[in-house]
């Protein structure tokens, strides 16, 4: 069983906000990371690695289909460079759409990963102070 906050010892509620100091992840630093968000950056900072790499993957695909239809428009090949648009396009767009629908996401992904992170260390907490219990109990037999 986890403890909540109000449980703890004071010694304890200091650990729990040393630990959370260092661990918890910044709002401000998360919204600066997102001004590179195309890059998926604020997403790998978020321990969300998954969605990152998409992030990443459509921005190479954008950026590779780009030059492409660049190099494409050089030649007298419309179908090449209908095509380069499309493809440059359609990932850009989607790539644009999911960076603004980020910027309403960011503060409660913020939220649930400092949230998470909490819940981890109050576990800890509760691990040290039940193997304190059993320390003691093995003291006592021992006497």
């Amino acid at each position: 069983m986890t403890r909540t906050k109000q449980e703890l010892s004071l010694q304890e509620l200091m650990i729990l906000k040393s630990e959370l100091k260092s661990a918890e992840k910044s709002t401000a630093l998360s919204y600066l990371m997102l001004l590179g968000g195309h890059l998926g950056i604020h997403r790998f900072y978020l321990k969300r690695p998954g969605t990152g790499a998409a992030q990443l993957a459509l921005f190479l695909v954008a950026t590779i289909f780009y030059f492409v239809m660049a190099i494409a428009s050089e030649t007298s090949n419309e179908t090449l460079v209908i095509l380069s648009v499309i493809l440059f396009v359609l990932p850009a767009i989607a790539l644009f759409i999911w960076i603004v629908v980020d910027l309403f996401l960011l503060p409660g992904m913020i939220r649930s990963y400092n949230e998470r992170i909490e819940q981890d260390i109050l576990q800890e907490i509760d691990r040290h102070r039940h193997m304190e219990q059993l320390m003691g109990r093995d003291r006592q037999d021992e006497q």
